[in-house]
């Protein structure tokens, strides 16, 4: 198991934006499973909806592209290089996640090469799959 600690020296989100609290199993450079514990505290469900809460569709993607920079960025080869997600594709949402809700995700890297990456992801509540899509990275050696 990863902890928040060791995430934080891995990729560069901070509160309100660091979107996974664990990462419950690691292959370097090739996959991650990441937890998220989503609470009705999270600033995004102040408007989204108010009386209804839904976790925002663009928010899972960002939390399933993070556990997907984790993946890619803890081998040794890319320790200390800053992920950016340059693409998003077949984006797809099967149910709403809600606050009590822990979202699993689950990012099997699918291509890497020397400066880019890709990743098919996947969440889950309750072992139901909530969303999945091909997330694309490129990612830089310095972080300065």
């Amino acid at each position: 198991m990863i902890s928040i600690t060791e995430i934080q020296n891995i990729i560069v989100h901070r509160y309100p934006f660091l979107l996974v609290d664990r990462i419950d199993d690691i292959e370097p450079g090739k996959r991650a499973v990441g937890i998220k514990n989503v609470t009705i505290n999270e600033e995004f469900f102040q408007g989204h909806f108010p009386g209804k809460p839904v976790m925002p569709g663009a928010i899972i993607l960002e939390a399933m592209s993070q556990v997907g920079g984790v993946a890619i960025l803890y081998a040794n080869e890319n320790r200390g290089s800053l992920a950016y997600t340059t693409g998003i594709n077949r984006a797809r949402f099967r149910k709403n996640v809600v606050p009590g809700d822990q979202l699993k995700m689950v990012a099997e890297v699918t291509h890497l090469r020397s400066r880019m990456g890709k990743v098919w992801a996947q969440a889950f509540v309750d072992d139901e799959k909530v969303a999945e899509a091909e997330i694309v990275f490129t990612y830089l050696v310095d972080r300065e």
